[in-house]
């Protein structure tokens, strides 16, 4: 994967040597089950994780700058939706200390730039649970449009209630000219 750069993170490959920071916040009771998967237990569990973002080749860690550590993850998956088509889902996570400061909204905007402008993907949807409110003012600065409640099944929570959002890439030009 390309690493990205913004003014304040570097979204780069994922190495072994990230295990301490994911475990860090991967650890924690607010993080996993938001994104529907349960708190890690343990290191080993968070490389056993590290190794398939490697092999998957799908995710980006972002690093913040300032402090050189990994605070969260960002990914563009090939998944099939709720109607059976192929489409590419973004995803991502970020380390409860580091909400409220812009970091997510800064590296979902690069992720988006790299989709439309250099993969050249036509359509990117993104879900987030009821409730996560941090989640849906990302996707909203973001320029997705909602799309509808549906029920979305995770490891951790299991069925859970949850909204659905898309940005073509018209859209997404259409927005580039007012500055996303």
């Amino acid at each position: 994967m390309k690493t990205l750069l913004t003014k304040r993170l570097i979204l780069r490959n994922w190495s072994l040597n990230d295990a301490f920071d994911l475990f860090e916040y991967a650890k924690l009771p607010t993080v996993g089950p938001s994104a529907g998967w349960n708190p890690h237990q343990c290191i080993e569990e968070s490389q056993v994780i590290i190794k398939r973002f490697i092999e998957q080749d799908d995710t980006w860690a972002i690093e913040l700058k300032a402090e050189k550590k990994v605070i969260g993850s960002v990914g563009l998956h090939k998944r099939t939706d709720f109607s059976g088509r192929l489409v590419t889902e973004l995803g991502y996570v970020l380390s409860t200390p580091y909400e409220g400061n812009g970091y997510m909204t800064e590296a979902v905007k690069a992720v988006i730039e790299h989709a439309f402008e250099e993969l050249k993907v036509p359509l990117i949807k993104v879900y987030h649970f009821v409730g996560n409110a941090k989640s849906e003012a990302v996707i909203k600065r973001c320029g997705f449009q909602y799309d509808q409640q549906l029920i979305y099944k995770t490891v951790a929570n299991g069925e859970k209630p949850s909204k659905s959002y898309h940005l073509s890439a018209l859209e997404y030009i259409k927005l580039k000219g007012r500055e996303l």
